[in-house]
């Protein structure tokens, strides 16, 4: 080669069109299967990411079935949060460059090796993340953060009671709440799960499977400031009424299947606030405070204030396997699937 001889452009090189492997669903209910797919071309505002985790979400069932209420088109690729490494960024960014460590909520696409998102998507990776605990940060810490903190406002000494303490989100509404000074309640199903939410800093434990009467088992540690609900049904309806005046319910999702039936005569009587959360609609509306959150997250992980739980670290080829243990809820923590 001679001395005047430009240098190879890597980012051109990338964006070659090149062949990676993902798990791909090709209908509703159908299982994920390994696949070969063509790289995206890459917009002015993108980013290209190699992926070196993903971690896994309820929502990625509801999605595989084609019930997720916002729903991708099929053939589809599951995996909603995801940490990686930038290998190439769009015209218009300035804010990352190649080989930057990232997470991102990428809301679909992430089981798989690479993946083309949005740069405000993404926020860079702080030193004392490792590529596998990053991965649980945008969805599961970034909802229970935004949720508490934003929405209902939870402050020290409150009484906050967490349904369903024991899955990947949960466990971190049960962390952040005791982070934050909350007295928590953690209702789980089991002994494993609920010594994971006391690991987690729960402060009442409640054994779902085995309380005939969860309201009074509530009540006995006296009325809820703040109820966060990622499991709805009839433990949702029976939390619900433990609420005192001004109490608010923050609705997350509802893994049971079924939605509870709140009763809007126990909200008028009471001041009771009912509130919906949407980590998706934060990304539309006000992405800044997800990043916020996000930085203030990962501050609180350096300073040794959070610690994730990890139930399982799966290879790319086994990511059906890892969705098979969500359905099962055969879990405490998360579930981590490395390309």
């Amino acid at each position: 080669m001679s001395g005047d001889q430009p240098l190879i452009n890597i980012s051109f090189v990338n964006s070659m069109p090149h062949k990676y492997p993902a798990m791909v669903v090709s209908g509703p209910g159908k299982t994920p299967r390994l696949q070969r797919l063509t790289s995206q071309p890459l917009e002015p505002e993108q980013v290209r990411i190699s992926i070196q985790s993903c971690a896994l979400n309820f929502a990625d069932l509801l999605m595989v079935r084609g019930k997720y209420q916002d729903m991708p088109s099929f053939p589809l690729t599951p995996g909603m949060e995801i940490s990686g490494e930038v290998i190439e960024t769009g015209s218009q960014i300035s804010q990352f460059q190649p080989q930057d460590p990232v997470i991102a909520f990428c809301g679909s696409g992430g089981l798989a090796n690479e993946i083309v998102i949005d740069a405000a998507r993404c926020l860079r990776r702080s030193d004392s993340l490792d590529a596998v605990i990053g991965s649980v940060f945008p969805i599961a810490y970034g909802t229970s953060h935004l949720a508490l903190t934003r929405r209902a406002q939870l402050k020290k000494s409150e009484r906050l009671v967490v349904l369903g303490a024991g899955g990947g989100v949960g466990l971190t509404a049960v962390e952040i709440g005791a982070a934050l000074g909350a007295h928590v309640t953690a209702v789980a199903r089991g002994a494993e799960k609920l010594a994971s939410a006391k690991t987690a800093g729960a402060d009442v434990l409640i054994d779902s499977d085995v309380t005939p009467d969860l309201r009074a088992a509530i009540l006995s540690d006296g009325s809820t400031h703040v109820i966060y609900d990622a499991v709805g049904g009839p433990l949702g309806d029976a939390a619900m009424r433990t609420l005192g005046p001004v109490g608010r319910y923050v609705l997350i999702g509802f893994a049971s299947g079924t939605l509870p039936q709140l009763k809007a005569n126990h909200m008028l009587v009471k001041n009771v606030s009912t509130i919906g959360f949407n980590l998706s609609g934060y990304m539309t509306f006000r992405p800044d405070l997800f990043t916020d959150s996000l930085t203030e997250l990962m501050d609180w992980h350096a300073a040794g204030r959070l610690h994730p739980q990890i139930s399982h670290i799966l290879p790319l080829e086994r990511a059906a396997d890892g969705l098979d243990i969500l359905k099962d809820r055969a879990v405490t923590g998360k579930i981590v699937v490395t390309p």
